[in-house]
């Protein structure tokens, strides 16, 4: 338990901000799955309408340190690679 003032406060925003990111991770998990619903039903327009917004939301995310570049990276080539293949 916090012991000072300071203390106390850096844990209120810690917590703040955990339930925040983990939020902003679940969005963008959302959209990935969106995408890939999207590609197994065959849609090809559609999953490049959700992929851009994937896309664009993963790379928020590495900007802000949330997810690792190399994760975002890795995975918008995983999604992309699979609707060329459609």
């Amino acid at each position: 338990m916090a012991n000072s003032a300071q203390a106390t406060k850096r844990a209120r925003q810690a917590e703040k901000s955990r339930v925040h990111n983990n939020n902003l991770r679940a969005a963008m998990r959302t959209t990935v799955k969106k995408v890939l619903t999207l590609i197994e039903a065959g849609d090809k327009e559609a999953a490049n309408t959700a992929f851009r917004a994937a896309q664009s939301g993963l790379d928020g995310m590495a900007r802000k340190g949330l997810v690792a570049k190399n994760k975002a990276a890795r995975t918008k080539s995983r999604l992309n690679a699979r609707i060329k293949a459609l």
